[in-house]
């Protein structure tokens, strides 16, 4: 956290996560343990590569994954993942199908970009530029 909240503390908060988040890579590097990294569950999970050209009952399942999909319990949920920019949010609504009745994703870059004018008031125009980029925006986020 800067001291002035100003555009070079902005930034100097996004170098010391890239910093941290460099170090959270190493220690899960290290620690990560040997064996299979997904779920053996065959119904929801493709299989190996090697074993779609080999086998046609394998070839089979991956078609019908990716094109049937696999069914969801019947409701709703909202999970909020913590992203460089802030809460990216993804609430879902099943219908108990394979489709989802409703997805709505919240992007964190439209509700930071709202700030801008507080950030602005009594400053330059050429301010503007290294405002917009201490917040980072994406603009495909914003537009939608």
């Amino acid at each position: 956290m800067g001291t002035h909240g100003d555009t070079f503390d902005r930034y100097a908060v996004r170098i010391n996560e890239i910093r941290e988040s460099m170090k959270i890579v190493r220690q899960v590097l290290e620690h990560m343990p040997a064996g299979d990294y997904r779920v053996q569950d065959k119904k929801v999970t493709p299989p190996p590569r090697a074993r779609i050209d080999e086998s046609m009952e394998a070839l089979i399942h991956h078609f019908k994954i990716f094109t049937e999909g696999f069914k969801v319990p019947e409701g709703e949920v909202y999970v909020a993942i913590e992203s460089p920019r802030g809460e990216l949010g993804c609430y879902l609504v099943s219908d108990g199908s394979a489709r989802p009745y409703r997805v709505h994703i919240r992007a964190p870059s439209f509700v930071n970009l709202q700030t801008m004018p507080h950030m602005m008031q009594g400053r330059f125009v050429a301010d503007a530029v290294a405002i917009t980029s201490a917040i980072d925006p994406i603009m495909g986020e914003v537009d939608r």
